[in-house]
């Protein structure tokens, strides 16, 4: 079978004009970057806001191990069998985050026959958002420094700066790192802690964001240090929002692009959901409804991670109200988590999906908790055996959820017409969707909910560190209890240990650090050894991604 590369440079594009025209969008609310994406105006958004909505369809998954899921590919492949069975649909999805296309898990922009294209734009620089993020980010962090160089007017506590820096890129090395070494002129010396992009609030606010004043609020919200005397200092206070508005004010815009068989698409915003809220912003996901009968859209990594943030997070700020879920998970994931080496996952082992099927379970549940209808996407490998696939779908039927077949990877929307229908079938059902805790609850009670929940855990252990946030986060302003709660854990287990695979049991779940992210509008608690800055391993992808002299790009997956 062709790379993925090569199926999408030998797919026939259409031209954005043509696509944003089957959705009414005029040539005027078009602003196009080259032939193939564009970006929507605002006064389409503001036209489309009295159309009715459609339903809203979220693509999680079970817990990511090495043998892959698919959960993007089976996003935008059923959009497209959404298209073949005869019903409109547009794809809402993330934007990829250069650490991961360099890096060890690739880009996210489908696979197969089932990608977003134009696929070498959309896994690099796309239209620049990544970067404008980047740049509104260290603005502010340059606007700190230069702040206490220049006199120090609201004397900032430069032991006490909470907000650093980003780079889009997985660089380990500049996790803690010195900044304002040299002669007096170069600055003052003190701590830096950079993130990778996507786990920055920058990023967090653009996707919550509901239009451009929104957007300069929620900069200006941002708590960036305390005084000495211990007084909170916000970006509002540098007079940093409007400047890292303007550098905004057009990744505010969402991003339009196609499928490899022209279904509509729109892709903005991209946090990650193991360190930050991992959805696709607010304002595509609403235009998306009103696009279409159904708009499909993923939350990253696990059900446990994304879902729990799409459903407690996002949907809470949007007051949106999905139709159903849909949980990917594959035979030889399964095995994996049934104890199976990633070399020995070809051959037949039924015994080994029943025990991985543990973690499809607990997903299953905790979906149902939501009070929304769950269908199980099976994405199909060509190994898996008819009795594997049948222990497959005993578990669904056991955890009461319906189960479909998918292989759109191989085959693109003719793949997945099993499970558009069976989606169709879904979002007939009641909803009764509600967030799984309250806004009364305190943050503590809010994490041990998510823990207990969702995780499966025991309880939580709060390190001293943890508490004294929590504490000084009510103190400062007893609005802020009332904020959801982001997550900051392992993708590849339910616990906050990455070895405890399948549905770990009999365990405590350690928060040993609390932030408060005012703009945004939640607070983020670290588990275990999650890092914000990941690192690039052994062998990165970055190794085999080369171009050729007619500009061909090479590697890219």
């Amino acid at each position: 079978m062709l790379t993925d590369i090569e199926i999408a440079r030998n797919t026939k594009m259409l031209p954005i004009g043509e696509i944003a025209d089957r959705l009414g969008i005029l040539p005027e609310e078009l602003e196009p970057y080259g032939r193939y994406k564009a970006k929507i105006s605002d006064a389409f958004i503001r036209r489309a806001a009295s159309r009715p909505d459609g339903k809203l369809i979220l693509v999680t998954a079970i817990n990511p191990t090495p043998a892959g899921e698919g959960k993007t590919t089976t996003t935008v492949g059923l959009g497209m069998a959404m298209e073949k069975i005869g019903k409109k649909a547009v794809i809402a999805l993330r934007e990829p985050s250069l650490g991961p296309v360099f890096g060890l898990k690739g880009g996210a922009a489908g696979g197969g026959h089932a990608q977003v294209l134009p696929m070498e734009d959309i896994n690099l620089h796309f239209t620049g958002d990544f970067h404008a993020i980047t740049a509104a980010n260290n603005l502010l962090c340059a606007m700190i420094d230069n702040h206490i160089q220049q006199g120090n007017a609201l004397d900032i506590d430069p032991r006490r700066i909470l907000f650093g820096r980003v780079t889009d890129t997985n660089d380990r090395a500049l996790r803690n790192t010195v900044v304002g070494l040299g002669k007096p002129t170069d600055g003052v010396p003190r701590e830096e802690h950079f993130m990778i992009t996507v786990a920055s609030e920058v990023m967090a606010i653009l996707c919550l964001a509901e239009d451009l004043s929104d957007l300069k609020r929620r900069l200006g919200s941002i708590l960036v240090a305390y005084t000495r005397a211990g007084a909170p200092v916000y970006a509002r206070d540098l007079q940093a929002d409007g400047a890292m508005t303007v550098l905004l004010k057009d990744a505010l815009l969402p991003n339009l692009v196609q499928t490899t068989e022209n279904t509509p698409a729109i892709i903005h915003g991209g946090p990650f959901a193991n360190i930050a809220h991992g959805c696709n912003s607010i304002r595509a996901t609403r235009l998306a409804r009103k696009l279409a009968d159904y708009a499909i859209t993923e939350a990253g990594f696990g059900a446990d991670l994304g879902a729990e943030k799409f459903f407690d997070i996002k949907c809470r700020m949007a007051g949106l109200d999905p139709a159903a879920v849909v949980l990917v998970a594959t035979v030889r994931a399964l095995k994996y988590n049934g104890g199976i080496s990633k070399d020995a996952l070809a051959g037949e082992d039924v015994a080994a999906v029943e025990r991985g099927g543990a973690n499809l379970e607990a997903h299953i549940e905790n979906l149902k908790k939501f009070g929304v209808p769950v269908v199980v996407a099976v994405n199909r490998f060509h190994t898996d055996t008819k009795a594997e696939l049948e222990a497959v779908r005993q578990i669904c039927t056991r955890s009461g959820a319906r189960c479909a077949m998918s292989e759109v990877f191989a085959r693109g929307g003719a793949g997945g017409t099993e499970l558009a229908h069976a989606v169709v079938e879904a979002c007939e059902e009641p909803s009764h969707f509600a967030p799984i805790y309250g806004d009364d609850l305190s943050i503590r009670e809010k994490i041990e909910r998510i823990a207990t929940e969702i995780y499966g855990a025991r309880g939580v252990q709060f390190e001293s560190g943890a508490l004294k946030s929590m504490q000084q986060i009510a103190d400062l302003d007893p609005a802020y209890e009332r904020f959801p709660v982001c997550m900051a854990k392992t993708q590849y287990s339910l616990s906050d240990d990455p070895t405890k695979l399948g549905r770990p049991r009999d365990f405590d779940i350690t928060v040993r650090e609390v932030r408060l992210s005012a703009g945004a509008g939640f607070i983020v608690a670290l588990t275990g050894a999650i890092l914000t800055m990941p690192g690039l391993p052994r062998d990165p992808a970055a190794c085999r991604i080369d171009i050729d002299p007619a500009g061909n790009i090479t590697g890219l997956f």
